[in-house]
């Protein structure tokens, strides 16, 4: 049932962000924040900082941000409606469900029921393996002669589905299940003759989600047939989506975040071996391609992923085709090969617990030795694949987040394939500033006088900060502002019809949003773009949304930019004790309003009146030239009159 927003609301501005916090990490009063150690992170000098005048909770180590929902998200892995359960429980806020339509009390009411009769097969499918004659000497009888012990079976609740085409389905109907609903979950199968079992003579394999409940089934085959396909497992449906689904999550969650690893392998027997063995933060993709939401869920309890696969090319290049998109996740990333001999199943089956512990750990090698060594055999001494080879490694450099890391495998690059490390940093720095412009909403060689920045073709010795839109920086403070005051009243002055000076209270953000408007810009940056439409949109509602509409903003974008604008680790000392007394922003708002506009418009305008220069140079046409000279004066003109509304501002 979905929480209605005027009671997510009630909620988190009913939790405090001190205590939320307080109860897992001890706060210290430091200034108006409060401080302690990081729990993401170790640390010995606190850079956890809370505040609790905006309600939101900031790390200057490792950059986690956010509100108490958000906080109890990182910390105790909830989903965001299990954080807001958890906080009306602690404040007493009783959540009230919102009428549903009845099309939405339909879909809930089948996935219900499609929760009810997979815990329903599972049952069934235990059941046949332990109680029937069918079940134990053939399904029981398969797991142990492949090793398995009884207490691996029972813990992940494998079962068997009997020969019978329709055994289980006849089962299932004459305990009230329709047809409909066995067909829709993908239990049973419509034929010619009517409906029969997916899995028929098949060992099951239930899977789990992160509560424990059986979202979905995978079957093994028995017998030799080339008809058939030696796994068959569920189709997506209202619960189970094969992209968000790790098989063994549920078992292994605790795990992997204890020892801050997880262990990715490809089938369901490579993590049923792992656990037997003792290792348990194990958990499969299941056959299926490693996708960025299985990534994003193993990212809730670690940032380490090893991964573990067979020897053979199959497996060796589908540890290729991972480590990139973990890499873009900002998480650490090891790959681990066994003999071509063996998957992992095989392998923790033949060798003790200690020997596959310390073979992972001699045996890890980090994304670039891997994959250098894998693609420069694969070229040997062709130079136009050793080219490609380089490009491709510079290519999954580029996907990570953190520069500081960025650079560090650059050098190991450079060690490994012998190449001089500025070649590889120019190469890098192409590929970063394509992507950093399109991080920002930019498109090269664009010019429009309607946009806030101009973008030209990077020069080889620029860095990255050299390409940013002009006036990125004081966008950016005008964001700031409009966060931090939005709500705050200024002085206005204006000409009346009469030629007098009157002053009217206005709010910062109508201050800003209309004064930008009025002169046709608008922010560059998407997510800085995302903010000033709120503003606009509510401004002209009659409103003005405060700060934690921001920090608490579903659109996860604005919430951790506002986090981050709205959070400093530094504090103004207390110099009034010392007879000194300092101007703070909010003492002279209006000033550092007005300041920041016009140092924004200012870069703005220098930049429109470079592209005029430009094509003053290359245009032959006397009325074209004509036409520029004349916007160049005019640019001129208004860059005069911001210098001098700047110069009475500084005066003051």
């Amino acid at each position: 049932m979905a929480i209605p927003r005027e009671t997510v609301e009630q909620i988190l501005q009913a939790a405090r962000i001190e205590e939320v916090v307080g109860e897992f990490v001890t706060l210290k009063k430091r200034g108006s924040n409060m401080w302690g150690n990081c729990p993401f992170h170790n640390e010995k000098t606190p850079s956890f900082s809370v505040n609790p005048a905006r309600n939101i909770f900031k790390c200057f180590g490792c950059g986690k941000a956010g509100d108490s929902a958000k906080f109890l998200m990182e910390h105790e892995h909830f989903s965001y409606p299990e954080a807001l359960r958890y906080l009306a429980k602690k404040y007493n806020i009783k959540i009230e469900e919102k009428e549903q339509t009845a099309e939405e009390i339909m879909q809930q009411s089948i996935r219900e029921k499609m929760f009810n009769i997979n815990e329903f097969a599972d049952k069934y499918f235990v059941d046949t393996l332990w109680n029937t004659d069918e079940g134990k000497t053939i399904g029981l009888q398969y797991f142990r002669e492949r090793g398995y012990f009884d207490p691996i079976i029972q813990k992940f609740h494998l079962g068997y589905s009997p020969a019978e085409w329709d055994a289980f389905t006849k089962h299932a109907k004459q305990n009230g299940y329709s047809e409909e609903l066995l067909e829709q979950i993908g239990l049973s199968i419509k034929g010619q003759k009517g409906l029969y079992d997916r899995y028929h003579g098949r060992v099951m394999f239930p899977i789990h989600s992160l509560t424990g409940r059986v979202i979905g089934f995978g079957g093994r085959i028995l017998v030799n047939d080339k008809k058939s396909p030696k796994y068959q497992n569920s189709p997506e449906s209202e619960i189970y989506d094969k992209k968000q689904t790790l098989y063994g999550i549920y078992f292994a969650k605790n795990a992997i975040a204890k020892q801050d690893e997880c262990i990715l392998v490809e089938g369901y027997f490579d993590v049923l071996r792992m656990h037997q063995i003792g290792i348990e933060n194990v958990v499969a993709s299941s056959g299926t391609s490693l996708t960025m939401e299985q990534i994003r869920l193993v990212k809730r309890y670690t940032k380490n992923i090893t991964m573990l696969y067979d020897g053979d090319a199959a497996g060796i290049h589908a540890a290729l085709r991972g480590t990139d998109m973990i890499l873009s996740e900002g998480m650490n990333v090891r790959v681990v090969v066994l003999p071509p001999e063996h998957d992992p199943d095989t392998f923790g089956k033949e060798f003790s617990v200690e020997y596959v512990s310390n073979y992972l750990k001699d045996n890890a090698k980090d994304f670039v030795r891997f994959k250098t060594e894998l693609l420069l055999k694969d070229a040997q001494n062709d130079p136009i694949k050793r080219g490609q080879v380089i490009r491709d490694i510079v290519e999954t450099i580029s996907v990570i987040p953190d520069s500081i890391f960025r650079i560090t495998y650059v050098k190991e690059c450079s060690r490994l394939l012998d190449m001089p490390e500025q070649t590889l940093t120019n190469e890098l720095n192409k590929i970063l500033r394509v992507k950093f412009k399109k991080s920002l909403g930019v498109e090269d060689n664009v010019v429009n006088e309607t946009e806030t920045a101009t973008v030209t073709t990077p020069k080889q010795d620029e860095t990255i900060e050299d390409q940013l839109p002009a006036g990125y920086y004081q966008e950016r403070e005008l964001v700031k502002l409009l966060l931090m005051y939005g709500q705050t009243t200024i002085n206005d002055e204006r000409i009346d019809e009469d030629g007098q000076k009157v002053y009217e209270q206005v709010t910062v953000a109508q201050f800003i949003i209309d004064d930008l408007k009025n002169d046709g810009f608008s922010f560059t940056n998407a997510v800085n773009r995302k903010i000033f439409d709120i503003f606009d949109h509510a401004i002209d509602e009659g409103r003005i949304p405060d700060d934690q509409f921001f920090t608490s903003n579903e659109d996860e974008t604005i919430a951790q930019l506002a986090v981050d604008l709205l959070s400093s680790p530094y504090k103004l000392d207390q110099w009034e004790k010392y007879g000194i007394f300092v101007k703070q922003e909010e003492n002279v708002l209006r000033a550092t309003v007005l300041s920041s506009i016009y140092r924004y418009k200012d870069l703005i305008i220098e930049e429109r009146r470079k592209v005029v220069e430009e094509e003053l140079k290359t245009t032959e046409d006397m009325d074209d030239q004509l036409i520029l000279l004349k916007r160049k004066k005019d640019l001129d003109d208004i860059r005069k009159q911001i210098n001098k509304e700047l110069g009475i501002v500084i005066a003051r």
